[in-house]
């Protein structure tokens, strides 16, 4: 009995991968019938046949030779760009994609696509681009990969919208493909000092010089120190919760989310991906065949124990949408009730990326996450075996590491995450509440219009203890562009004020962002929310326990304040953040920019 119950375990674990196989079956006879090669769906098309010399001519003096014309086309997405640290590698990591794609049997294709930088623009105008750029680059992809007819494709990502983006049009296409992250950064270092910097170091230093805390010499020794070389922001920030999210989702080989960016293990992980995606052309593999709804559950799950950041909401939303998934904010509290938050990561927690990756990444984690049944053993991955079957031979963490702990001694016994309602946020918002803040907040109102004009009164020190700072005005359509607030958040740190000042906005937040903050707030303010009636000195509760953003004026008060508000002018009429404003949804549906499309 114990071995036919064995025997029951995992024919019911390979199910979902038998009744793949059989459409896996279906799908090549219907392939041989319209008389394209199996592998070759899209470049059969564009390359065979005396008809298609045109094409093949234009392919010769790019380095093609004529047996290249019978080999699946697999592009490389690569997001490379002297613009930011997290990128300036990543042409390299592209041209070991590209060995690994045309040793397995496949014709590679390099192309580029763009990226910003949050950490550069962040506070100025030009962070409105950021959110803004998550869609050009899902829309570039999706632009070359379709154009050029590629079979399957390799994306490298190294920045917070990059991963998303490549994500995105990962699932609109659906043709077979693996995801690589760039990698994390090192810590940098102040001679003489042991503590270990990043970019949210800094961000900080710039509240404490305004303070009197820190010289002038102090907060330069700590610019120039903090970001030592390649990779992306070093905490569980952004970027490293997006990678972990595509890694649990089974969209990036086991491992990419946990290296250092310059590595051999992250060299290997590209030449690997490449092979990868011929291993799934071979076997049939599309993206929504892993993309399904167990497997955003496990993203979720992921995210919530390592502490991630708050743009996973905003990112998992719409990488879902256009993967034709429902998955909604309330997914995020439904999971967040079961899974307690285990990761000690900045930029709550102690640690760095770096670290993690000394122990042995998030592997360990998830296979942890599994034995618990928190975990859904049974999706497939783009290694074209099941996720309990990647973590089968997962080793624990080594004893005596502090980074993660064990799930009898959880940081936080549920989530950080918090999706709060209430009659200013009738549409939902989303907190990142470690505990350590507290639970509650209740605070009197200081609104502002913008960021800059908060910023302002954090500098110049007329916030003060129990204040709410109210940034307004800021959402995907009034911004446009739904900046982050890492340099308010940054400059209440540094002053001194962490435990004792919240902030709430339509905008979002930088993943190294920590203490009493609210974001998302939807409808915006730009909308008519009721985050546009706020007046100075009303009183507003943030209540992470029961899960309400509260206003504490009457309704009728309400009412005649909202008859008297005029909707602000649009900041642009022209460009790209004018379209983007007059396409993109509420932060609540992940600010895509393809719905109600019908004619």
């Amino acid at each position: 009995m114990y071995y036919d119950g064995l025997f029951l375990f995992d024919l019911l674990l390979r199910l979902p991968a038998r009744r793949f196989a059989m459409k896996k079956t279906a799908r090549k006879t219907s392939n041989k019938k319209k008389g394209i090669h199996n592998m070759r769906p899209h470049s059969a098309v564009m390359l065979d046949g005396p008809d298609r010399a045109p094409s093949r001519a234009m392919l010769y003096p790019t380095g093609f030779k004529a047996e290249d014309f019978k080999k699946p086309i697999i592009g490389v997405a690569s997001t490379w760009s002297n613009v930011t640290p997290c990128n300036m590698h990543i042409d390299e990591l592209a041209k070991q994609a590209e060995i690994g794609t045309n040793k397995a049997g496949g014709k590679a294709i390099v192309f580029n696509t763009i990226t910003i930088s949050d950490g550069i623009s962040m506070g100025t105008e030009g962070m409105k681009y950021s959110l803004v750029s998550r869609e050009v680059i899902a829309d570039s992809i999706e632009t070359v990969v379709g154009c050029e007819c590629m079979d399957g494709y390799v994306a490298i990502g190294g920045c917070d919208k990059n991963m998303p983006g490549c994500m995105i049009a990962i699932a609109r296409m659906n043709r077979p493909a693996v995801f690589v992250y760039g990698g994390t950064i090192l810590p940098g270092c102040v001679t003489g000092d042991s503590k270990k910097l990043d970019i949210v170091s800094v961000f900080e230093a710039v509240g404490a010089h305004s303070n009197n805390k820190l010289s002038d010499k102090g907060l330069e020794d700590i610019t120039s120190c903090a970001i030592p070389g390649p990779g992306s922001c070093g905490g569980m920030y952004t970027a490293n919760t997006m990678a972990s999210a595509i890694e649990a989702m089974g969209m990036s080989l086991p491992g990419s989310s946990a290296q250092a960016a310059i590595s051999p293990a992250k060299k290997r992980d590209s030449r690997e991906a490449g092979a990868a995606v011929y291993n799934l052309l071979k076997k049939g593999i599309k993206p929504r065949d892993i993309m399904t709804k167990k497997a955003f559950e496990n993203a979720i799950t992921v995210v919530i124990a390592l502490g991630g950041s708050t743009n996973a909401v905003l990112h998992i939303l719409a990488m879902a949408h256009a993967a034709d998934v429902n998955i909604t904010i309330d997914d995020f509290s439904r999971i967040g009730k079961k899974v307690p938050v285990l990761a000690d990561l900045k930029p709550s927690g102690k640690y760095l990326m770096s670290e993690l990756v000394a122990v042995g990444g998030i592997q360990p984690l998830m296979k942890t996450l599994l034995k618990a049944g928190l975990l859904h053993g049974d999706c497939l991955t783009v290694t074209g075996k099941l996720m309990s079957q990647n973590l089968s031979k997962v080793k624990p963490y080594r004893k005596g590491q502090k980074i993660i702990q064990p799930l009898s001694k959880p940081i936080k016994n549920d989530s950080h995450l918090r999706i709060l309602y209430g009659n200013l946020s009738p549409a939902g918002s989303v907190a990142k509440i470690t505990g350590k803040e507290g639970l509650s907040f209740t605070g009197i109102a200081r609104p502002f219009d913008s960021e800059e004009k908060a910023m302002k009164a954090i500098l110049s020190g007329r916030i003060k203890k129990g204040d709410i700072i109210v940034i307004r005005y800021e959402g995907p359509k009034g911004g446009p562009g739904m900046r982050e607030m890492l340099g308010p958040t940054g400059a209440i740190m540094g002053a001194g004020l962490g435990d004792d000042v919240a902030l709430i906005t339509d905008g979002r937040f930088s993943g190294g962002t920590h203490g009493f903050v609210v974001g998302h707030i939807t409808p915006e303010a730009y909308a008519g929310g009721p985050l546009a009636l706020v007046k100075n000195g009303d009183s507003i509760t943030i209540d992470a326990e029961q899960n309400q953003l509260l206003l504490h004026v009457s309704k009728s008060d309400l009412v005649k304040r909202k008859k008297i508000w005029r909707k602000p002018k649009p900041r642009y009429t022209k460009g790209v953040l004018a379209k983007f404003a007059s396409a993109v949804t509420s932060a609540s549906q992940g600010a895509v920019t393809d719905y109600n499309l019908d004619v």
